[in-house]
């Protein structure tokens, strides 16, 4: 997470949507970073509400905008996939090494999935505590060069995008009955992420 006093602007690090490398880009520049605690770069916007968002307004007078980005839900699963199969996880409760990803998507749809399947839910990320989503502006995942543009005129600076945190490749095809499912179980999430396709 970084906070942008000035340009009253807070962008949030959806997991696995390249916010790394966005960090990396902007983090120098901003006015509070939130990256370096454990499970804090990732701060969800109903906790931002409740913890962090009373602090911010008693340095801004005006209550700030938010922004993050939200990518395809199978891809992203896909990306946690690929990103837990990494050899330095290879025996440890979080790695995909020896998992299909069909066999991942039926363990995170599961009552209660396993340690390598808790990737929790952009959509939930994104929502305030009441389920609504509580985001002044987002992004698709494929449309960073939108994102770049927003940034770069709302704070008033030229950047590039590097690649940092990348996954490695890997087989993510899905069967068509768990992706049935799963887009009945996160109905919300795939709503917001074709709510914000381009116009034809």
């Amino acid at each position: 997470m970084m906070v942008f006093l000035k340009e009253k602007l807070v962008f949030f690090a959806t997991p696995k949507t390249a916010s790394t490398s966005i960090e990396m880009a902007l983090g120098p520049n901003c006015d509070i970073r939130i990256s370096k605690v454990p499970n804090a770069k990732h701060t969800p916007y109903r906790k931002y509400q409740r913890l962090l968002e009373p602090f911010i307004m008693t340095l801004t007078k005006d209550e700030p905008d938010t922004v993050a980005v939200i990518r395809e839900p199978v891809d992203w699963l896909g990306s946690w996939y690929r990103y837990r199969s990494r050899e330095e996880l290879n025996g440890t409760p979080n790695s995909t090494a020896n998992v299909s990803f069909d066999e991942f998507v039926a363990a995170y749809l599961s009552d209660n999935p396993p340690e390598f399947a808790r990737v929790g839910s952009q959509a939930k990320f994104m929502s305030d505590k009441d389920g609504a989503l509580g985001l002044s502006h987002l992004f698709r995942y494929d449309d960073m060069d939108g994102l770049v543009r927003f940034l770069q005129n709302r704070l008033n600076r030229q950047f590039t995008l590097g690649r940092a945190n990348q996954s490695p490749k890997g087989e993510t095809s899905l069967s068509p009955a768990l992706l049935a499912e799963y887009q009945n179980a996160y109905a919300q999430d795939f709503e917001i992420y074709e709510r914000l396709a381009p116009e034809p």
